[in-house]
């Protein structure tokens, strides 16, 4: 789906028009975008769970922001790990290739974080990347906080928390590292708001700095254990 492509129906359509200037260096990066340029780990031929986030830029207190999350302890999948807002397409929300995932990322926002979704404006869709560990098949939707609304946990049992990271802190050199999991696996790590922000997340956050040509340098070689 392009930027100028819409999505019709719940009123959920993709448009560029109108987003702050600072915003246009991610509209221009991800015009053409391939997914080998996000991850490394793309979805399988056949299989894997449809799923959507939502990466949303608002502009707080502090300038242009993010808003995440920290998901439950008490989950069996990716618990207690900072996270976009997001999950399953659900039966009703449509072509998981088509508007499918902007309806399930701002649903599943609105469920996790008490988003108002009237107050996003959708401006671009990424391609599909996998999450092997979990088995999703995930399209990041890309939204402008036109409107902010208050946000905060709605069920505990779901989220333990909801928090906004500044650009500036994301882009901090001192706030940036490289994770090492008890795995092996190696990847862009964030330290910001008293979180470890890690894995698909961090991934996919690492890739929009660079792209959108924010990316400061910073120290490759230092590490952070994982736990």
């Amino acid at each position: 789906m392009t930027q100028a492509q819409g999505a019709g129906a719940a009123g959920v359509e993709v448009s560029a028009a109108g987003v702050p200037g600072w915003l246009r260096p991610v509209v221009a990066a991800m015009d053409g975008m391939r997914p080998e340029q996000l991850s490394r780990f793309l979805p399988p031929a056949d299989g894997g769970r449809p799923s959507a986030v939502l990466i949303l830029f608002g502009h707080g207190d502090h300038g242009p922001d993010l808003l995440l999350m920290e998901r439950s302890a008490a989950l069996r999948s990716h618990a207690g790990q900072p996270s976009f807002p997001g999950g399953a397409l659900d039966p009703g929300d449509g072509d998981p290739e088509g508007e499918g995932p902007l309806r399930a990322a701002l649903r599943e926002a609105e469920e996790e974080t008490g988003l108002d979704p009237a107050g996003v404006q959708v401006f671009g869709v990424l391609p599909q990347l996998y999450i092997p560990v979990s088995g999703f098949v995930v399209t990041p939707v890309l939204g402008w906080w036109r409107s902010p609304s208050p946000v905060g946990v709605v069920d505990p049992a779901e989220t333990a928390r909801v928090f906004r990271v500044p650009v500036t802190d994301l882009t901090d050199p001192a706030n940036r590292a490289t994770l090492i999991h008890p795995s092996g696996f190696r990847g862009p790590a964030f330290l910001v708001e008293d979180a470890l922000v890690w894995g698909f997340t961090a991934g996919l956050i690492d890739k929009i700095l660079h792209f959108a040509g924010w990316e400061r340098p910073w120290d490759r070689d230092r590490t952070v254990p994982l736990g």
